[in-house]
């Protein structure tokens, strides 16, 4: 086996997020960079406290109710990294940015620039994040 498919292989086989089924009735599956990027998606997707037994998750979601200002954007940055740092080894956060639109005060857009770690390809992804300023 070839040095390549022995660093792709360590980037793991799982199951797609969000769950699918194929045309053949099976448990659609992913692999390697995209079951990183998949990964990354479930860990900001997912509100700390919300598994069970487990700490998993981005504190963002405690920003729901937040104003759109600096200081909500700060934080959304923080907790992104460094919920990404905590549950995502297989890769480094080279940049985590937040951008926000006239058009749609209320939607965060999240860009998260990161390296494998196994065959150092470069990826990057938008995680929208909504928040409804409080009356």
């Amino acid at each position: 086996m070839s040095t390549n498919a022995k660093t792709r292989e360590f980037l793991g086989v799982g199951w797609k997020f969000p769950l699918e089924v194929t045309p053949a009735g099976k448990i659609a599956m992913s692999k390697y960079e995209q079951s990183v990027e998949e990964a990354i998606y479930s860990i900001l997707s997912t509100a700390k406290g919300e598994r069970v037994m487990l700490d998993l998750g981005a504190g963002i979601h405690d920003r729901v109710f937040a104003p759109n200002n600096a200081a909500t954007v700060s934080a959304v940055v923080r907790e992104t990294r460094e919920a990404l740092v905590k549950w995502e080894p297989r890769i480094d956060v080279l940049d985590v940015s937040v951008e926000t639109t006239q058009e749609q005060p209320n939607l965060l857009l999240i860009r998260i620039s990161y390296r494998v770690r196994a065959n150092h390809a470069l990826g990057n992804l938008v995680f929208p994040f909504y928040i409804n300023e409080r009356l």
